[in-house]
């Protein structure tokens, strides 16, 4: 499909009101039901972005009726919005503010919080002012497409005015606050027969006595916006049309596969934490491949919105598949990161104000890349603020698209973004976000991760904060536990991916799926296992080396993958044997396990000698007798054990409790609590070392 196919117009929205969805509904929960309307086409209204109001009469603590105006609460999303994610203010101590000749941000904030109706409330959107400035009782700002597409470019007014006459206002760029909502007021008594404000390189705003027609005229300023980009562009979409192949899916693949760590790795070098997400859509590609899109991509961001979440610009890699492998793009995204650093300190250097200068400089790197031919990677400190990344850029490929189809794009000048991006009142919705925890963005893969103490440990760290693939070769386990994190830590925070780490392609495969899913990879922990017991004389090849093969063989393909990401990104890592207490001591009738165990063990201390130089810290972990949840214990494994020692099964949980000097039995859940320790940053100058989890077993003490 060629470049003008995928990028080839912004279509008008969809009408989705309902009037049976909408009937009877009170004053508050039919805001929510607009609002949610609105946030679901993100053609309308960003994650995060736009702001919705009404107007209305409530009653306060004393009892007494109020006017108020509901309005979005700063940092929530029009398209998940509850009743509770409104603020409810006292108008008639708002609307006096017109009068005034200037209000600072702080002291609007201040005299904001000081009219809430209610003490325990979201603190109100930042475009608050604007919205009880309208008069109208219903109230919507938003961010379209095409309405941005129309204000961010030269010959944008000119076609506005072609197309909505006397019906809409337009008003040159200004940064929300104060002095926007009252010079929007200005406008509309100036044109009283105006029916929306187009806000100049930011959207849209519309109003009307009711949620169906504040609604429905958004509808249609923006279906009319979207007509006359339509026909304005018409032969010119597509940003010139391809001046790179685009790859197919397997090369893009391995060029994925070997760069990613690289750009991982280079932005790490300037960040705490970073993840990627890799975007092969038809559009991303296209964008990142056409003859125009790199540059054009480089004017700046089209709105305040986009620019929080992707910053003023991407870096738009030079690279051609057709003539550099995944070698030369390894080292175009790296002298690319390094440039775009140097660009991002000089553009914080020259704009930094009495304003900003509290706030600390964000890292230098870029959030979006575009690489021709293979598509767009953007970065978060988390996966899901690199999916809003993604989602936001798809925004801004369509608006830069047909902004240029219509005479050229324009955006955001340097100094208007770097006002908007270290802008206080933006400042505090990051400030929303819950503090880090001791694994924030750190990539984990865990074998054996369906059962036990893989399960345990993929709990742990999930909740600890990193984002976790939990292998198995019970592959529906896997999904279950995966899905479990998901649930309780976020999007994209756990993936499942089936493995038999005897299998060498298997292994290069859940590592390729982790640095595909992620971008590269911090912890692996080696907890696959399985376990035979019986005398040597009664040990049979298959049992031998199935020990080896599962213990040794697997955590040996394991760790080398591993290292090879590693390597690439250049920034460390921790890998985690999970062996046990029979590494250490010798077992009757358990000499296949154990030597195979003792294998892993001493392979780790190998791999801490290689891996030291690079900071890559290789421990173990030695658990005994973690019996509960255990796939290897539901096995023949408990019962032979059991006969070794000369005990029922069911004692058996007594026999190894009185053996230990603690007295106590182990849980996957203790053997999980050693291993994070090791995986994060209290062991960071810790390697080729072991830690027993075992509850106390003389004979296995360290020594």
């Amino acid at each position: 499909m060629s470049v003008a196919k995928v990028l080839d117009r912004i279509p008008a929205p969809e009408d989705r009101w309902d009037d049976a969805s909408s009937a009877g509904l009170s004053s508050l929960d039919a805001l929510v039901y607009r609002s949610n309307l609105l946030g679901s086409d993100r053609a309308l209204a960003n994650q995060g972005g736009g702001n919705t109001s009404s107007k209305g009469t409530a009653v306060d603590h004393a009892g007494n009726e109020q006017r108020v105006l509901w309005v979005k609460g700063s940092g929530t999303d029009l398209a998940s919005i509850t009743s509770g994610g409104f603020a409810v203010l006292r108008l008639d101590e708002i609307i006096p503010l017109r009068r005034r000749e200037e209000m600072d941000d702080a002291a609007m904030v201040d005299f904001l919080r000081r009219c809430a109706l209610d003490s325990d409330q979201p603190r109100p959107s930042i475009e608050t002012l604007l919205h009880a400035f309208v008069a109208a009782p219903q109230v919507d700002h938003t961010h379209p497409d095409a309405i941005i597409a129309l204000t961010c470019s030269p010959n944008g007014r000119d076609l506005a005015e072609e197309t909505f006459g006397e019906e809409a206002v337009w008003l040159d760029y200004q940064r929300p606050g104060f002095d926007m909502s009252r010079r929007i007021a200005e406008l509309l008594d100036a044109n009283p027969s105006a029916r929306a404000v187009l806000l100049e390189k930011h959207g849209l705003v519309t109003w009307g006595e009711s949620g169906e027609e504040s609604y429905r005229r958004t509808i249609e300023f923006v279906s009319r916006a979207a007509s006359a980009i339509e026909k304005a562009g018409a032969g010119r979409f597509g940003l010139g049309g391809p001046k790179v192949a685009e790859c197919g899916e397997q090369d893009a693949q391995v060029l994925l596969l070997a760069s990613l760590p690289a750009l991982r790795g280079a932005l790490l070098a300037d960040a705490d934490s970073v993840l990627l997400e890799v975007d092969r859509s038809p559009e991303a590609v296209a964008f990142a491949s056409s003859v125009r899109g790199p540059e054009v991509s480089q004017v700046g961001a089209p709105c305040p919105d986009h620019l929080i979440n992707t910053k003023h610009k991407p870096l738009a890699v030079e690279f051609d598949p057709s003539s550099g492998g995944a070698a030369g793009l390894t080292d175009a995204l790296r002298d690319g990161v390094a440039a775009y650093a140097d660009w991002y300190r000089r553009y914080y250097e020259s704009n930094v104000s009495d304003e900003s200068r509290p706030f600390p400089m964000d890292p230098a790197g870029p959030r979006v890349v575009l690489i021709p031919g293979v598509g767009i990677v953007t970065s978060g400190t988390d996966a899901t603020r690199a999916r809003t990344a993604r989602d936001l850029y798809h925004r801004a490929v369509a608006v830069e698209d047909a902004a240029d189809a219509i005479g050229g794009f324009r955006s955001l000048t340097e100094p208007e973004a770097f006002a908007i991006e270290y802008w206080p009142l933006e400042r505090y919705k990051l400030a929303q976000a819950p503090p880090t925890r001791e694994l924030a963005g750190r990539i984990a893969v865990i074998t054996g991760g369906a059962s036990g103490i893989g399960r345990a440990t993929a709990r742990l760290l999930g909740h600890l904060g990193a984002h976790v693939v939990v292998a198995d070769l019970n592959r529906e386990g896997a999904e279950a536990v995966a899905e479990e994190i998901v649930g309780a830590c976020g999007l994209r925070r756990a993936v499942a991916a089936h493995v038999d780490v005897t299998d060498e392609d298997a292994v290069a495969e859940m590592i390729g799926r982790t640095v595909l899913e992620y971008g590269g990879l911090d912890i692996l922990v080696a907890s696959a296992g399985l376990a035979t017991s019986a005398p040597i004389t009664e040990t049979t090849l298959e049992e031998w080396e199935l020990n080896y093969a599962v213990l040794a063989r697997g955590y040996f393909l394991c760790a080398r993958e591993a290292f090879r990401v590693l390597l690439k990104q250049d920034r460390g890592g921790s890998v985690v044997f999970v062996a046990s207490k029979n590494a250490l001591v010798a077992g009757a009738n358990a000499a296949a396990y154990s030597s195979a165990k003792a294998a892993s063990l001493h392979l780790a201390r190998c791999l801490a000698e290689e891996g030291g130089p690079h900071g890559i810290r290789v421990n173990t972990v030695n658990p005994d007798a973690v019996i509960a949840g255990s796939g290897i214990w539901s096995s023949d494994w408990k019962a032979e054990r059991a006969t070794t020692y000369g005990v029922s099964e069911e004692d058996l949980p007594a026999f190894y409790r009185d053996r230990t000097r603690l007295g106590v039995n182990v849980y996957p859940e203790d053997v999980a609590e050693a291993i994070a320790f090791f995986a994060g940053p209290r062991s960071a100058k810790s390697t080729g070392n072991i830690i027993n989890v075992d509850g106390g077993v003389p004979a296995a003490y360290p020594r």
